[in-house]
C-alpha cells in the first residue's frame, strides 16, 4: 500500500501510477470482504440467538507487513548481488510509508478507519451482509460492533456516522432486511474514561479494553515491560504483581469514573472487559465491584471466569444483605 491511498482517503488529485494503486488497493478490499463475510457467517451461525461482539480492525498497519530491518537487508543484499526484485523493493518502499516510531500509540484503532474509511466500512458491510445472509437461512444473528481506541467523543461519532450509512445502504440493498446490531466503543484510552459521559452519547455499549488502558495509565509498554523490568518490579515490591496480569487499582479506578460517567448519561448501557485481565479471579471480583455487566476472556480461561464472577456476585450481595 502506498501513500496513494491516503491521498486519496483525503480526496487530493491522483496521477496515472497513484490511479494504479488506488485500484489495486480497492480489489484487495472487495476479496478481503468476501473472506470476511465468509468469516462473520460461520460466527453467526455458530452463536445463533446470542450476541456477537466484533472488534474493528485495530493493530497498526505494521503487523501486518515483514520487519522493516529484515526487508531493507534482504533488499541491501540483492542489491549487492546483481540486484534486488521490483517486488522486494516496492515491498520495502511499503514498508517505509506505514513505519512508525511508535506504532502501539499511532496509526491504529479509530484512527485508522478515520484516516482510510474503506478498512472499516469493508468490515461493516461484511458483518451486515454476513447478518442478512444468516438470517435469511433461518438463523438469529446479533452483532455488537465495537469501535476500539477512541479518546474523544468526536472520533466515534465521525466513525459511526461513517459506518451508520454503510448500514444502511446495506440493508436498502437487501430489499430493506432488518438485523440486530448495535455500535459501541472500546474505553482504553484515559482520555476515553475521563469523558466517558460524552462518549456514551455515541455508544450503544461500553467494553474496556484493559490491556491498552494499563499500558497508558501506568506509560509502560506492554510488549517490553513483561520481557524486561517488569519482573524485577514485582520481585523487589515496587509492585505488588504484574498490572497486565492482575488489574491494578489506580486502573480500575479510571474504569468506575467511566461506569458513572456513561451510565449518568445512558444508565441503561451495557459495560464490560475484555483481554486477559477478564479471566484473572482478582480482576474479576474488582469489576463486579465497579459494576460492570460481562467479562470476555480467552477460551482457556472461560471455566476459571465463570467461577470466579460467581463468587464476586455471591460475595457482593452477601454483603449487601448485613
Amino acid at each position: 500500500m502506498s501513500t496513494a491511498i491516503f491521498t486519496a482517503a483525503a480526496g487530493d488529485a491522483l496521477t496515472a501510477d497513484e490511479q494504479d494503486d488506488v485500484t489495486t488497493f480497492d480489489a484487495a478490499m472487495a476479496k478481503l470482504e468476501v473472506l470476511q463475510q465468509g468469516d462473520f457467517e460461520g460466527i453467526f451461525k455458530a452463536m445463533d440467538g446470542l450476541p456477537v461482539v466484533i472488534r474493528l480492525i485495530d493493530p497498526p498497519l505494521h503487523e501486518f507487513l515483514p520487519n522493516l530491518e529484515e526487508q531493507l537487508v534482504k533488499v541491501t543484499r540483492a542489491e549487492e548481488h546483481g540486484g534486488a526484485t521490483d517486488e522486494d523493493k516496492e515491498l520495502l518502499a511499503t514498508i517505509k510509508s506505514l513505519h512508525e516510531q511508535n506504532p502501539m500509540l499511532g496509526l491504529r484503532g479509530c484512527r485508522l478507519g478515520i484516516v482510510i474509511p474503506d478498512f472499516v466500512k469493508i468490515q461493516t458491510r461484511a458483518i451486515l451482509n454476513a447478518e442478512i445472509a444468516v438470517k435469511k437461512a433461518g438463523g438469529h444473528p446479533i452483532a455488537k460492533i465495537m469501535i476500539p481506541l477512541v479518546g474523544h467523543v468526536n472520533e466515534l461519532s465521525f466513525t459511526r456516522a461513517l459506518l451508520e450509512k454503510e448500514a444502511t445502504a446495506v440493508r436498502e440493498a437487501a430489499g430493506g432486511v432488518e438485523v440486530d446490531y448495535k455500535f459501541g466503543t472500546m474505553i482504553e484510552v484515559p482520555r476515553g474514561a475521563l469523558t466517558a459521559d460524552e462518549i456514551a452519547r455515541e455508544a450503544d455499549f461500553f467494553s474496556f479494553g484493559t490491556n491498552d488502558l494499563t499500558q497508558m495509565t501506568f506509560g509502560y509498554s506492554r510488549d517490553d515491560a513483561e520481557g524486561g523490568f517488569l519482573l524485577k518490579y514485582v520481585e523487589d515490591k515496587i509492585l505488588p504483581f504484574n498490572p497486565f496480569q492482575t488489574l491494578d487499582d489506580a486502573v480500575a479506578g479510571l474504569m468506575k469514573t467511566a461506569v458513572d460517567k456513561g451510565r449518568s448519561t445512558k444508565p441503561d448501557i451495557e459495560l464490560g472487559i475484555c483481554g486477559e485481565h477478564g479471566g484473572d479471579p482478582e480482576s474479576i471480583f474488582k469489576c463486579e465491584a465497579i459494576g460492570l455487566d460481562y467479562v470476555s476472556c480467552s477460551p482457556f480461561r472461560v471455566p476459571v471466569a465463570r467461577l470466579a464472577a460467581a463468587q464476586a456476585a455471591m460475595t457482593n450481595a452477601a454483603e449487601r444483605d448485613k
